[in-house]
């Protein structure tokens, strides 16, 4: 069976990139970007918006569709699918807090994504918005 998620790739104004630190397994500790499953009688775009909310506490605009990460292997959970977006924040970053699966949330320059652990196919995705080499 085939499960549903997305993915948000949120910069701010002076083009760092939030991350959360994964309270849960799997990948527990890892980093990783904002996002979670489509539940029941969600479109894609509206689970990122409250998935995005429960783990960083931040509104956000989706700017556009990064890309589609099928690839088997890519949660140990399962056959996941997940859509990537390209976000930006609505109001006060400020407001930016850990949440449900977060153990924190961070704003990360994009020139120290190299050197993080991140959970998932994040890497990847993240040099297709081309923010890592």
């Amino acid at each position: 069976e085939i499960m549903k998620a997305v993915d948000a790739v949120i910069e701010d104004n002076d083009g760092n990139v939030i991350l959360i630190k994964r309270k849960y397994p799997p990948f527990q500790d890892y980093y990783a970007l904002p996002g979670g499953f489509i539940e029941k009688g969600e479109n894609a775009k509206k689970a990122l918006v409250r998935e995005v909310k429960e783990e960083t506490n931040l509104y956000v605009k989706i700017l556009h569709k990064i890309g589609f990460y099928t690839k088997e292997g890519r949660d140990p959970r399962g056959n996941i699918h997940s859509t990537a977006y390209k976000c930006s924040i609505i109001g006060d970053i400020a407001q930016m807090k850990s949440g449900d699966d977060s153990k924190e949330v961070e704003l990360i320059p994009k020139n120290k994504l190299q050197f993080i652990k991140l959970a998932f196919d994040h890497k990847e995705i993240l040099e297709d918005t081309k923010f890592l080499k």
